[in-house]
């Protein structure tokens, strides 16, 4: 399999690729490292089986190298690369076919584990960053004010156990199992029985829908 990185920041893309590799011992890479190498890779090189773009790369102006790099590969998983958590900037994204967006400060596990999400079809934006419908938030999570966060934990402690509450927090910022297990000292099938708690608790049937809930709960 080959996969495109396009990014103009070498230790970047030589984390990514080293925690890509984990795909499978056929993996491949194709790298640009600035707008014109993005072209001429789009047109000169076979198609790869995914893109992972940087959103502000050299030769870069807005989204314009973004849906050139969707044109040219129909069918193709475009993921984009940010330093933004930007919801609206995610929403403009989607809207012209990126199917995925990973923040540039999130773990490389969240990274792999969003990767084969959107390889395996699927669409993968930060939890965090959907409202109550699934859609992306319009506008970025406020920073609760002290009396608002202990509202919230103390709504969530009626439901939950200290730990839930911990294993709840960790989900929140897109951690995926085997990070909450690590972040926690616990295993991990320890911590997919504290989710399955999680979820009956909070009446969900999945991660983003727990966020979600969790979201809820901070509300008036």
């Amino acid at each position: 399999m080959r996969i495109l990185i396009a990014d103009d920041h070498r230790l970047i893309v030589e984390g990514v690729k080293l925690k890509l590799a984990e795909l499978g011992p056929d993996t491949e890479f194709l790298v640009a490292k600035d707008v014109k190498e993005l072209r001429e890779v789009l047109h000169n090189e076979p198609a790869p089986a995914l893109a992972i773009v940087d959103l502000t790369m050299p030769g870069s102006h807005g989204h314009a190298h973004l849906a050139e790099t969707i044109e040219c590969l129909p069918g193709v998983p475009v993921i984009v690369l940010s330093g933004s958590e930007e919801p609206s900037l995610m929403k403009d994204l989607l809207s012209i076919g990126v199917q995925g967006f990973i923040p540039k400060a999130y773990s490389p596990d969240v990274m792999l584990s969003a990767v084969r999400l959107v390889l395996s079809g699927g669409v993968y934006v930060p939890p965090m960053m959907l409202d109550e419908s699934g859609e992306v938030a319009q506008s970025p999570p406020a920073v609760s004010p002290q009396s608002d966060a202990a509202s919230l934990e103390e709504r969530l402690r009626q439901l939950l156990t200290d730990r839930q509450i911990d294993v709840l927090w960790l989900l929140s910022q897109g951690k995926p199992n085997k990070v909450i297990a690590r972040d926690l000292g616990i295993s991990e099938g320890t911590v997919k029985i504290h989710l399955a708690a999680i979820f009956r608790a909070l009446n969900v049937r999945n991660r983003v829908e727990a966020v979600v809930a969790s979201r809820r709960l901070a509300g008036p």
